[in-house]
């Protein structure tokens, strides 16, 4: 449960959930000190169970840090809720651990929601170290939006507000936008918006629960902005969305299978049967990339064909993982 509003003497609650990361973790922390400036602030990092001396590291070079120590891996969302039951700030900020604050991020985030009381959660421009432009605003997944995707129809046509709506690649990344989500990788959070939906729901182990904490947090009234005056540099997001080739290494085929196993969950909770439908668009598309690439005499498109009727294999393993969306499997989400 949220700390009494009524104690909430603090302007921000600044979480960064770790998980061996113990270099860009340390570079995370300098810029949120460097940023802080007037603002009365608390600093939390959550450790995921790492491994690489992370834990170490923070309570010698940052004791003004509060590290909560998971003896297991919580996964995103479990994780930030440790902290976010002992958050004393009006606002919370949610800072990946390999994302970094440029100057007056924090001002910035803080003074836009004093400005706007109706907004309940909001993100920055997020960049990476090259300033390139990351996806920063979202809609909702519509499974209309997941087929452009998963086809490569919204990659082709970035520009078009039918093929290019799930990520909004249409619009001025320059200019403000009410929105439907924004990623985990930096948002600011309106402590009362939490009291009234509640906090990341840890059915989500990773994958889709910043989505749903969206849902609920507009479900309940409030806005959901993106103002991109707020500049982030995030590392995760450097490397291209688009995959034109997959290398199927078990690792990557885990991590599908657990945004499969969160897409399901999600589709179940709020939409039923769209679960279903979810389901059968992935196998359809992935079938039919498969069975065309299998008919070419290119070596590579042959490949693709292979990898592809693995991923038809993950999404049966996914369905059976969850019963259809039904259930979570039990955490932590284990490679095997």
């Amino acid at each position: 449960m949220s700390p009494d509003p009524s104690h909430r003497s603090l302007d921000l609650s600044l979480i960064i959930v770790s998980f061996n990361t113990c270099k860009v973790l340390r570079e995370s922390l300098e810029s949120v000190l460097r940023e802080q400036g007037n603002l009365r602030m608390e600093i939390f990092v959550v450790d995921n169970h790492s491994h690489d001396r992370s834990v170490e590291m923070v309570r010698t070079e940052f004791p003004q840090v509060q590290v909560l120590a998971s003896q297991i891996n919580l996964g995103f969302g479990a994780a930030n809720n440790l902290a976010l039951a002992k958050a004393q700030g009006r606002y919370v900020v949610l800072l990946n651990s390999d994302a970094f604050l440029c100057p007056q991020s924090l001002q910035l985030a803080v003074q836009h929601m004093d400005a706007s009381p109706h907004v309940g959660l909001a993100g920055g421009r997020l960049v990476g170290r090259d300033f390139s432009l990351q996806p920063s605003a979202r809609m909702f997944p519509t499974i209309l939006s997941d087929l452009f995707v998963i086809t490569g129809l919204a990659h082709q046509f970035p520009k078009s507000r039918f093929f290019g709506r799930s990520d909004r690649t249409w619009a001025d990344p320059l200019e403000p936008a009410e929105v439907d989500w924004v990623p985990g990788a930096f948002s600011i959070i309106r402590a009362e918006a939490l009291d009234k939906v509640g906090f990341f729901d840890p059915d989500f182990f990773l994958y889709s629960e910043e989505v749903d904490l969206c849902l609920r947090i507009q479900q309940a009234g409030y806005k959901i902005m993106y103002w991109p005056d707020i500049v982030v540099i995030h590392i995760g997001g450097e490397s291209s969305r688009q995959i034109k080739t997959l290398e199927m290494s078990s690792t990557g085929a885990q991590l599908i299978r657990w945004r499969m196993r969160s897409t399901l969950l999600y589709y179940r909770k709020h939409h039923g049967t769209g679960a279903w439908l979810a389901k059968m668009l992935e196998l359809v598309v992935y079938r039919l990339t498969a069975l065309r690439n299998a008919l070419s005499r290119d070596p590579e498109r042959r490949k693709r064909a292979g990898e592809s009727w693995k991923l038809v294999q993950l999404m049966h393993q996914a369905w059976q993982d969850t019963q259809g969306g039904r259930i979570s499997p039990p955490r932590p989400w284990k490679f095997d």
